[in-house]
């Protein structure tokens, strides 16, 4: 079904979600370098905008698999737990928001943690996407665990990179020092890679380190933000940042 980016982004313009024109074009352009018969995988769909972007650019042939148990926890930006009530909402918008993009039947949803998803996924993957949980443990399993399933030269996309402090921390676990993923830049948050061995473990490292100060700037603002930085600015007539992602 692989269509061109612009109607990828027009068919999201009103699908509720965080990502941004940079990210969509990450993702589309992962996608549609996706081999026939392979597979994507995205971990964290939400309400199914970046879900629509990956299965309008994937070519005929490729298996699109998107895990989200839609169980109101880890749903957004300050919205870890205590959102059940969303859940069966979040779930219904998601399948009726693929239906009107026509790509409802290209995509197979398992309404389950990604750890528990993983049973039910035979074989290597070819783009992953995680956008799960973003707390440390939950976000290192996935990154470890799913990440071991990224095919040689796969694409490997994580976002809420340098910008979540559990997300960011995997990251230095996993992937800073890694002899199987290259890191290849970033749009915003997102941080892609790319499953080969780096030339140099080193500097591919110093590449990822390099980020720093703009993860440094977005926890500030976070911290901001949830102290009432927002409130005042408000009152004071100027506009509020958007919460990092």
């Amino acid at each position: 079904m692989s269509t061109g980016f612009a109607a990828a982004w027009s068919a999201v313009a009103d699908v509720e979600g965080w990502m941004t024109d940079g990210q969509a074009r990450a993702l589309f352009a992962a996608a549609a370098a996706c081999p026939t018969g392979g597979r994507i995988v995205e971990i964290g769909s939400f309400r199914g905008r970046s879900t629509i972007v990956l299965a309008l650019a994937a070519p005929e042939g490729v298996g699109i698999i998107a895990v989200d148990p839609h169980a109101g926890n880890d749903r957004g930006p300050q919205e870890i737990e205590g959102f059940e009530s969303a859940a069966a909402d979040d779930h219904e918008r998601f399948l009726a928001n693929l239906q009107r993009a026509g790509v409802a039947d290209r995509v197979t949803h398992l309404r389950m943690f990604s750890d528990a998803a993983r049973e039910h996924v035979d074989g290597p993957v070819d783009v992953l996407y995680v956008d799960g949980a973003h707390r440390y443990r939950p976000a290192l399993a996935d990154l470890r665990d799913w990440g071991a399933r990224v095919t040689p030269g796969g694409t490997l996309l994580v976002h809420d990179s340098f910008s979540s402090i559990g997300v960011t921390a995997a990251i230095g676990r996993q992937l800073l020092v890694s002899r199987t993923f290259s890191y290849v830049g970033r749009s915003r948050s997102l941080a892609i890679y790319r499953a080969e061995p780096p030339a140099s473990r080193a500097a591919n490292a110093l590449r990822q380190l390099a980020q720093l100060p703009w993860f440094l700037g977005n926890v500030t603002l976070k911290v901001a933000l949830t102290l009432g930085l927002g409130r005042v600015l408000r009152r004071l007539g100027r506009p509020v940042p958007e919460w990092p992602y």
